[in-house]
């Protein structure tokens, strides 16, 4: 419905999706505009930095696509209207998901399709069949880990009721940390990123790997092929927590 409703107008969906690209585009023009002064940052060149951003992108772009209308959640709880999606005879997660799907995030996504692309042809990899079947593996389970992680935002919002920004903190704060390589940051943020909410295994663990770089906090080589496995707990996690939060939900009492 949603789709069909945004297409009725197609040179406003045309704007809105280039307007979103434009706007995602400004943080890869700040990697550029620093670039501009050095050389390398954290020890990472450009064409490292930008596959890291690259990854990171496209599987934000992709949960954002799919499940980005979660953060409207609280609103919902506030008024009342998650009361109409109860009475449906569909999931309320899909339900919430669906709720005014945004097309226009095709941009999001082509952005960092394009910046990984200038990445791939332009990094040096030493390539083998290994590292070329982790690139979707790494996109796919990033993919889904910020789904989940979308998922849990959206289920500590039936407790606080107005926390879209402390979801938006962990959902495009955490797709802009890591843009940037693990060496910039302190390691008390790279351990909290990796064993706390592991954003890690979205790009920073695999990428490693493929990239020849040393593991962030010394971690053993195997870890950047359990991308898959975290994302699959990701996901058990918050769907317990989302049961959890709709179980408490007492609509507005009025």
């Amino acid at each position: 419905m949603w789709i069909r409703s945004t297409m009725a107008y197609r040179a406003s969906f045309v704007m809105t999706t280039v307007g979103n690209f434009a706007a995602t585009s400004l943080d890869f023009v700040a990697i550029l505009l620093m670039f501009s002064r050095v050389e390398a940052l954290g020890g990472y060149a450009l064409p490292e930095i930008a596959f890291l951003y690259g990854l990171s992108s496209v599987a934000f772009g992709l949960a954002d696509l799919a499940i980005g209308s979660m953060d409207r959640l609280g609103r919902r709880v506030r008024d009342g209207t998650l009361d109409t999606l109860l009475v449906r005879p569909a999931p309320v997660l899909a339900q919430v998901a669906a709720d005014r799907f945004g097309l226009r995030r095709l941009g999001r996504v082509t952005q960092g399709a394009l910046v990984l692309g200038y990445a791939l042809a332009t990094v040096d990899i030493d390539w083998t069949p290994l590292k070329v079947l982790l690139m979707p593996v790494m996109l796919l389970s990033g993919a889904v880990i910020f789904c989940a992680v979308f998922v849990g935002g959206a289920a500590f919002q039936f407790v606080a009721q107005d926390a879209s920004e402390v979801q938006n903190a962990f959902t495009y704060g955490g797709t802009t940390l890591l843009q940037y390589p693990p060496t910039v940051f302190g390691k008390e943020l790279v351990r909290g990123v990796t064993f706390v909410l592991p954003l890690a295994f979205v790009n920073w663990l695999p990428a490693s790997y493929v990239l020849g770089r040393p593991y962030p906090l010394d971690l053993p080589t195997w870890v950047a092929f359990t991308p898959p496995l975290v994302a699959v707990g990701c996901c058990a996690l918050a769907g317990m927590a989302w049961r959890a939060g709709l179980k408490s939900y007492r609509s507005t009492g009025s």
